[in-house]
């Protein structure tokens, strides 16, 4: 055993903010709703294109790796059990320096993801009214959610589980009726797009990385861990179990996907191939059902990630990590609501980019902080607190750089393009950093989620049979 440092007693006299009030099932729960259930339709006809058919075959691929990023992040959740994610694990880990580059890079993350339903919205307008441009329907998102970011509607969030709810029913219709409706239901037919093409690994690991999208945010566990009942035990096991099931049930998804249209290069529009894999699973009606499900998701979850990011810039701004831009304004126009116009503005950017760019850009920040994550729990676990003992070198060695190196693999197999904007973004927050440390005479913190990066602790662990 490792002698903890801190004792438990001291541990319980730390000053808390928030209840312990979450089990297991919840955080599962809210793995599973903060990636999205129908995050899967959004990627099919892009990632089956890429690996030429053999979808399923990617998303096993992309499960593995994922399941050794979201055993970094359990154990990072375990010994420093506060807010921030990935923000908080680098910045212990590696100091305020690449913390702070870390969140910029996942703001990225913060900027596009909304754009990315707002293409998607566009997309499926457009195959319910067929006179409507995308693009026009990408326009009408945009204004809708920048007047809810506005406004400050309270109803999104109950909004949001009654689309949950029916898209969870959707989904499990469609496993239902593909089977039930597609042209040959045979082991060949689920095991083919199982397996590795005519091209190789190449195509399927390329695909894989297009596929990290519909995984974002079962990293928004570990941001529980101050709600959560023994979150040393309970967060790293809802990490990890939340990446599973999704897994598992995008699997599901693909194999049904691949029976009821064996061939992917028949569906008409690849960015919108769940409108086709749904009428031809389950009819016009179910077609139809799905489509309305989806419009009304792609909204309360664009609003939501677009009041999420305003309030990050309204921070930045307010701490003075970038120029405040409100400062020559009157002071009622100093809130979160003028940043949320600010992000309206930059999201019509969504007219003139296509939905691959958009996920690809998200990946990037993504995959850069789950490979720094992944190097955290190296640094802090294995070398820093020294969990060497039993299982401790594999946990905190071996399986977190065999995590790192999957998680590079997947950014190596990213577009040309996404590492020259991603570069650009980064050497701007290189240059922000600098000059605002020099004007502030110290280190920076974006506190993202919550995360109090400069005060933040590492609390030793006593490693036992429960961890």
């Amino acid at each position: 055993m490792t002698t903890p440092v801190t004792s438990r007693s001291e541990e319980a006299q730390r000053p808390r903010t928030m209840k312990r009030e979450l089990g297991l099932p919840a955080l599962v729960l809210y793995g599973l709703t903060s990636m999205g259930v129908l995050s899967v339709v959004s990627v099919y006809g892009p990632a089956s294109a890429i690996s030429d058919g053999h979808l399923p075959a990617s998303y096993i691929a992309a499960i593995i790796i994922m399941l050794f990023t979201a055993h970094s992040y359990g154990r990072m959740a375990a010994h420093v059990p506060i807010t921030g994610g990935a923000y908080a694990y680098v910045t212990r880990g590696f100091g305020s320096v690449t913390g702070f580059l870390t969140g910029w890079v996942m703001m990225l993350d913060y900027l596009f993801l909304p754009m990315v339903n707002f293409l998607l919205f566009g997309l499926y307008f457009n195959s319910m009214f067929g006179g409507v441009p995308a693009w026009l329907g990408t326009l009408i998102c945009i204004v809708v959610v920048a007047v809810l970011s506005v406004v400050g509607v309270s109803w999104i969030r109950r909004l949001n589980s009654v689309v949950i709810t029916a898209s969870i029913l959707l989904v499990l219709g469609f496993l239902v009726l593909a089977i039930m409706n597609a042209p040959e239901v045979s082991i060949e037919a689920v095991v083919t797009p199982l397996s590795i093409g005519d091209a190789g690994i190449v195509p399927i690991l390329s695909a894989a990385a297009l596929l990290s999208f519909v995984f974002l945010g079962f990293d928004g566990v570990a941001t529980l861990s101050e709600e959560t009942k023994n979150p040393r035990r309970t967060v790293p096991r809802g990490i990890v179990l939340a990446t599973l099931v999704a897994g598992l049930g995008y699997l599901a998804f693909a194999i049904a996907g691949s029976l009821i249209m064996p061939d992917w290069t028949k569906i008409e529009n690849l960015d919108a191939a769940g409108t086709e894999l749904m009428q031809q699973a389950g009819g016009d009606w179910f077609m139809a059902a799905f489509v309305i499900i989806n419009l009304a998701g792609l909204i309360t979850c664009g609003a939501a990630a677009q009041m999420s990011v305003s309030r990050v810039l309204f921070a930045m701004g307010r701490d003075k990590i970038l120029p405040s831009v409100f400062a020559k304004l009157h002071p009622r126009f100093r809130t979160p609501y003028v940043s949320a116009l600010v992000v309206s503005a930059v999201s019509l950017v969504a007219l003139f980019i296509t939905l691959d760019q958009a996920v690809y850009m998200i990946n990037f920040g993504a995959l850069v902080a789950f490979a720094l994550v992944n190097l955290a729990t190296v640094k802090v676990l294995y070398l820093d607190l020294k969990l060497r003992r039993g299982w401790g070198a594999l946990r905190h060695l071996v399986m977190p750089l065999l995590g790192f190196a999957s998680i590079v693999w997947l950014w190596t197999s990213l577009a040309p393009f996404t590492y020259v904007l991603g570069g650009a973004w980064l050497a701007v927050g290189v240059a922000v950093y600098v000059l605002r440390r020099k004007q502030r005479g110290g280190p920076l913190a974006l506190n993202i989620d919550g995360a109090a990066t400069e005060t933040m602790p590492t609390i030793p662990y006593q490693e036992d049979a429960r961890a």
